[in-house]
């Protein structure tokens, strides 16, 4: 099987890797720190221009690609800078559900996603529903040609910079029965939204959503009326395959980083990189790299594939470079000493956010158990 990237797609990599290598400065990530929104403005209108969030959808919707391997390949790269840019919950999330569900009139919101100018985020977790997507205790009461919505969100990513968000709420069944879940667009502006915005451990933005009466028409309904978690578990196959990817990247350029230092650092007069201890160790990183890199892979040519399938690899591959993130990260803060931990230093960021990954679509262990599952039903 060939591995090597399609012409379009090596073009695409090479422009984004020297576009983000020049814009995520030191500069950039201090001003980052003090951000309300925790992204560049400057950098997402560039990452639009050059038709990043173009190719993270199909042409019939007005994107460029959409692939499983164009999304790997954009995710790959805004790890190698530790990018904190919100492209999985605007076009990944919020912008894949629209483009899946979607009515033509609420479609055209995507052309506005895909030029840079509107941001969106997906509000489907709640505090007591930890990674299970199926488990919605919030409501949407219907009332003749009116829905209210009442319930808390948990961890919204990116909501304090949304114009939209994605909202689920239950319009029937229990809580945690797959059928009966809506999905509804929301205006960031509606008054019976409150966000409480804080900041991330990995650099983000996020918000607790409390959602009290808030009216909306039946025009904000995304698709059939209880039907969406088919949805919204394909779509977030396709957000495991791109934090699955960002980890590939923040991994790559750990191990670079790790690799300089042991060439520099001198003990004994002479580079810690020459001790054999730390030669087995670097080997076992780079070959742990080369597994996921190979998950990656894999997932990224069954994101499409039948449901039964498709989620047996997107738990595969999520344990697999849970296990790998915790193994790159504490081996490169070893080698690399007291410096590995301070802010100034770019490796303390990227641990960070490789951390992080595990967290976010359901870390190791949970995965781990899910394909069990899946293995035997």
């Amino acid at each position: 099987m060939n591995f090597e990237l399609t012409e379009e797609r090596q073009m695409l990599q090479d422009g984004l890797r020297r576009y983000l290598r020049e814009s995520y400065t030191p500069t950039l990530r201090a001003e980052l720190a003090e951000s309300d929104h925790g992204y560049a403005q400057n950098v997402w209108s560039g990452l639009a221009e050059m038709g990043v969030i173009g190719a993270l959808f199909d042409e019939e919707i007005g994107g460029f690609a959409g692939s499983g391997f164009d999304i790997a390949v954009v995710f790959e790269e805004l790890g190698r800078v530790g990018a904190v840019d919100p492209l999985i919950d605007t076009a990944i999330l919020g912008g894949g559900l629209i483009a899946a569900l979607g009515n033509e009139a609420q479609k055209q919101i995507i052309e506005a996603v895909i030029d840079g100018s509107i941001q969106l985020a997906f509000a489907h977790g709640e505090p007591s529903s930890r990674y299970d997507l199926s488990r919605i205790e919030a409501t949407a009461t219907r009332h003749g040609d009116e829905f209210v919505l009442n319930g808390r969100k948990a961890v919204v990513i990116n909501a304090p910079a949304a114009d939209h968000i994605v909202v689920s709420a239950r319009t029937s069944g229990d809580a945690a029965d797959r059928d009966g879940i809506s999905l509804f667009l929301v205006s960031a502006s509606n008054p019976g939204m409150t966000l409480r915005s804080y900041p991330l451990v990995s650099g983000c933005q996020a918000a607790e959503l409390l959602l009290e009466d808030v009216r909306l028409g039946s025009d904000a309904l995304l698709g059939g009326e209880g039907g969406a978690f088919e949805a919204i578990t394909h779509t977030q196959a396709r957000a495991t395959l791109a934090i699955s990817a960002e980890a590939l990247g923040l991994m790559e350029s750990i191990r670079e980083l790790t690799n300089d230092y042991l060439k520099t650092r001198k003990q004994f007069g002479k580079p810690i990189g020459k001790f054999q201890a730390l030669q087995h160790r670097m080997a076992d990183v780079l070959i742990e790299i080369e597994q996921a890199r190979s998950a990656v892979i894999n997932l990224a040519g069954h994101i499409d594939a039948p449901a039964e399938i498709r989620e047996k690899h997107v738990s595969a591959t999520k344990n697999l470079i849970g296990n790998v993130a915790k193994l790159v990260t504490e081996e490169s803060i070893q080698m690399h000493g007291g410096i590995g931990m301070t802010d100034e230093y770019e490796l303390g960021h990227l641990a960070k956010r490789l951390i992080m990954v595990d967290h976010r679509f359901g870390d190791a262990i949970y995965h781990l158990e899910r394909f069990i599952a899946l293995a035997v039903a």
